[in-house]
């Protein structure tokens, strides 16, 4: 099987069910962007030698695949409810963030985005995360979508803080700390 179609060379691409819309709509961008934040926790994972952290790092991307699933489905599809994502990887996260922060010192300064090479990625990924959800809720001005999304982009920044934090931290990694 070929990996290119041509059916993207006008510009357009299909949204799951073949509605086509150009490649600059924002369910695109939106979807484009959560792919870019996958890509760099893939990247990050590829640097991170804890298991435990790295299969945190894989379930998350796995989510982030549902999430594009959910927002390439439009809701007026037939097959919609299917690809919502729940609430319980969002409470999943939330359960991550407080186990993770109990071995981390507390915040006592700001800290700039940085460390070792795989905390500053994280970081990278935590900013393209933001992005990610800026990008979903513009889209959700617009049209329909899982609030459930939105929930779990936020939350997942704050777990990709924490886990640039204790890659870091075990690393021995100094974070940089802002200087006003």
């Amino acid at each position: 099987m070929k990996i290119y179609t041509k059916f993207g060379d006008s510009g357009e691409t299909a949204l799951y069910g073949g509605t086509r819309v150009g490649k600059d709509a924002p369910r695109i961008e939106a979807i484009g962007t959560v792919d870019e934040l996958n890509a760099y926790i893939g990247y990050a994972q590829t640097l991170v030698e804890d298991t435990d952290l790295s299969e945190l790092m894989a379930q998350i991307q796995n989510h982030l695949f549902a999430v594009g699933a959910d927002l390439a489905t439009p809701a007026t599809h037939t097959k919609a409810a299917e690809f919502r994502i729940p609430a319980d990887f969002t409470t999943a996260m939330e359960t991550a963030i407080d186990t993770l922060s109990e071995e981390l010192p507390p915040l006592t300064n700001f800290i700039l985005p940085g460390g070792c090479a795989a905390g500053a990625i994280l970081h990278i990924a935590r900013v393209v995360c933001r992005r990610s959800e800026r990008r979903v809720v513009q889209l959700a001005n617009e049209t329909e979508v899982n609030p459930e999304i939105i929930r779990s982009l936020n939350r997942l920044s704050d777990l990709l803080f924490v886990l640039a934090r204790t890659v870091n931290c075990r690393a021995q990694a100094p974070e940089p700390i802002w200087k006003s």
